[in-house]
């Protein structure tokens, strides 16, 4: 599979069923050859073209890549800091 493939797929969290977007980068670690991890687009992105809810990139470790299927990315995002933002039952 081509780098450009893999960004055409969607990435989903296995843990809750969240669409959490394309691939945006990979993070390489060129002196080990490997992939480190990869980088999807933050989850607020509207009103960026004009200026407001700006959001950091997320990174998403490749041990967390739990499958890649012809059309999705399964990921476990599950206790990574980035991806907690679900609601709190009170």
């Amino acid at each position: 599979m081509r780098i450009s493939e893999l960004r055409m797929l969607d990435i989903v969290n296995i843990k809750d069923g969240r669409r959490l977007g394309p691939i945006k980068d990979l993070d390489l670690d060129l002196e080990r050859g490997v992939v480190k991890g990869i980088i999807v687009p933050g989850a607020s992105r509207s009103w960026v073209f004009f200026g407001g809810n700006r959001t950091e990139d997320l990174a998403i470790p490749w041990d967390r890549v739990k499958k890649i299927g012809v059309d999705v990315i399964l990921v476990d995002a599950q206790g990574l800091p980035e991806f907690n933002s679900e609601p709190e039952h009170h």
